[in-house]
């Protein structure tokens, strides 16, 4: 596409959108689309769900917005959000919404002070919360906050044990402020109509709270055109059939989600069915067979683990037949990979093959109807991309964060170039500073991030562009390569930089690494802190000849794939775990490397132990 093509593109884009809010969309499909399925809850414990058709969604949306107005929820607050992924959630965030609120979902996983930060920054006046686990974490921060008035307790026993009061807070279950909006809209609901209709498309949407890798959170707020002209060019790159079936199963905390799920399934009318355990989600896949997915690195890494462990114990005949289908599978996608023509006869044995064998086995992963598969949130291997591309699994890479409101740069099917993130998706600019840092600029940047006194400063510059934080590389013919974050290079005592991220994604392609943390910064080699999936090896077998043998063959595989100052000289094995609860990761699993160095910094000086007084080429000669 020309760059005039491109602009005209864009151009269309945002007419497709413009002027159009999600509320406004909400009350199309309520209205056009009533009877169709918009949330199908998780199965409970005898398999049961729930379903809310469009029409139901809207009105519980409608009736909880009216309950917070009566609340005193001001347009321009904010209001925070602690709950799981059940349909309450997703009628909680489009209540405030209606009510020209700033929803927030903050992460479960966060400690009782850094829920503290979020909810003394956001000045939060209202906070929604699932249960008696949620309350417990809150409470000891509760009288620090001025501004929050009331809590609302969506599990009600949890609520009645807790009264109608705590330091100073009203706490009300969640039916009692659904029935206050009920009536509220029984006896005048214009007022209702009105208010959401005067919300804007430049109005802010939502917002989320950055992970904090390198200092304090910050409070990432979006518009509604920044999330809906994502959503209408996602659908234009890779399209799917409006009524989609789609799975949720990230936190509502994270952007791919919110873009997703509380967003894009708007513009297509989806059927979402909840899964809020992660873990879960080979059989909601199953059970749902949806036609996209988005998954971080580590899911699609449990996937081809989980493919080989069945190939494994196949009858051989099966295993031989698989290994063919996917073999000449691979060997077309790698030519259209590489911008190469298939040959004829290829693309013949390639059909035979799905059809006979990869076929069978995408449904009965439930990957059948997947037209749209996508990876982000964190470098993928190549190993892991080709992989499932040679299942016909349409896998590709992209890039973004919260502040692109989702993904900047995709591969797309016609131009999927492997060990990149893509090009730019239309209407967005990229460029490079001097140290390789990337910048980004569009109608998808973020509106900017909340201060303290409540109000939004935007973080461009004069010319509108944003500063990422990543490093990357452009090549000739416009595809980015993200090699790491501007603050988390390592830089060797031999002045060598290198890019801990590229290291840890080889070592954690092997499914025993559950996490990997490169270490190495004025040091004269690379080490690695290595923790155990518990899933391969549970606790007790971390330190056993299996463990150390797997992890040696993880090493292996990742250094050969590595220049020699990026090889892993040394390791050890850390008992872990690590989650976001005992701080080495953050909510959404990214390292907090000032965190790490500083816990094992004992473990990490006796890897280096040795170097003294030698120089590299000396240890390791």
């Amino acid at each position: 596409m020309t760059g005039t093509q491109e602009s005209a593109a864009a151009e269309d884009f945002q007419a497709a959108v413009a002027g159009l809010t999600v509320p406004a969309l909400i009350e199309r499909n309520a209205t056009e689309h009533g009877e169709r399925p918009a949330l199908t809850s998780a199965p409970d414990a005898d398999g049961n769900t729930s379903t809310l058709t469009w029409a139901e969604l809207r009105e519980r949306a409608a009736e909880f917005s009216e309950g917070l107005v009566a609340l005193g929820l001001e347009p321009g607050d904010r209001m925070l959000t602690m709950m799981s992924s059940r349909p309450e959630h997703w009628i909680v965030d489009y209540g405030a919404q209606h009510a020209r609120a700033i929803p927030c979902t903050a992460y479960a996983t966060l400690s009782t002070e850094q829920i503290g930060y979020v909810a003394a920054h956001s000045a939060a006046p209202i906070v929604v919360l699932e249960g008696r686990q949620e309350i417990e974490r809150w409470q000891p921060v509760l009288a620090d906050l001025p501004a929050l008035r009331h809590v609302i307790v969506v599990e009600e026993a949890d609520c009645v044990v807790i009264g109608e009061a705590a330091h100073g807070k009203q706490f009300l279950p969640y039916s009692a402020v659904v029935a206050i909006g009920r009536e509220r809209l029984a006896s005048n609901p214009s007022l209702f109509e009105q208010r959401w209709r005067q919300i804007r498309a430049e109005d802010p949407v939502g917002m989320m709270y950055t992970s904090g890798t390198t200092g304090d959170p910050k409070g990432v707020v979006l518009t509604h055109l920044n999330v809906l002209y994502e959503a209408e060019v996602v659908d234009s790159i890779t399209p799917v059939a409006d009524f989609p079936d789609t799975i949720a199963y990230l936190p509502l905390a994270h952007i791919a989600e919110r873009e997703l799920s509380l967003y894009g399934s708007v513009m297509k009318v989806a059927h979402v069915h909840l899964c809020p355990d992660p873990r879960q989600i080979v059989g909601a896949l199953g059970r749902v067979h949806p036609v996209g997915l988005f998954g971080v690195p580590r899911i699609w890494e449990k996937l081809v683990a989980g493919i080989q462990g069945l190939l494994k114990v196949a009858p051989p005949e099966q295993r031989e037949a698989f290994e063919r289908a996917h073999a000449v599978t691979l060997e077309a996608f790698d030519l259209r990979a590489a911008g190469k023509h298939v040959p004829e006869e290829l693309a013949q044995a390639v059909e035979e093959a799905d059809r006979t064998v990869l076929a069978p086995a995408r449904a009965l992963l439930g990957l059948d109807k997947v037209t749209r598969a996508t990876s982000g949130a964190a470098p993928i291997s190549v190993e892991t991309l080709r992989y499932l591309n040679g299942l016909n699994l349409p896998l590709m890479e992209l890039w973004g964060m919260s502040e692109t409101s989702g993904a900047a740069t995709v591969c797309t099917p016609d131009a999927n170039r492997v060990g990149t993130v893509g090009r730019p998706i239309p209407g967005v600019e990229l460029k490079l500073g001097d140290d390789g840092e990337v910048f980004v600029r569009g109608p998808i940047v973020l509106a900017g991030y909340l201060q303290p006194d409540g109000s939004v400063q935007s973080p461009l510059d004069a010319d509108g562009w944003l500063a990422t934080g990543d490093v990357g590389t452009i090549d000739a013919d416009g595809f980015l390569t993200i090699t790491d974050r501007k603050k988390e290079l390592i830089i060797t005592s031999g002045g060598k930089n290198i890019a801990p991220t590229l290291i840890e994604s080889h070592l954690t392609t092997h499914p025993a690494v559950g996490f990997a943390a490169a270490i190495g910064d004025r040091r004269p080699y690379v080490t690695a802190l290595i923790v155990l999936d518990p899933d391969v090896f549970p606790a007790e077998a971390v330190h056993s000849p299996e463990a150390r043998a797997a992890v040696d063959q993880a090493v292996e595989n990742a250094n050969a794939k590595l220049s020699r100052v990026e090889q892993v000289k040394k390791y050890t094995i850390i008992a872990g775990p690590w989650t976001p609860d005992t701080g080495e990761v953050t909510p959404k699993l990214s390292l907090r490397r000032r965190v790490i160095v500083d816990r094992y910094a004992d473990v990490i000086d006796e890897m280096y132990a040795l170097a003294e007084g030698a120089g590299e080429e000396e240890l390791h000669a």
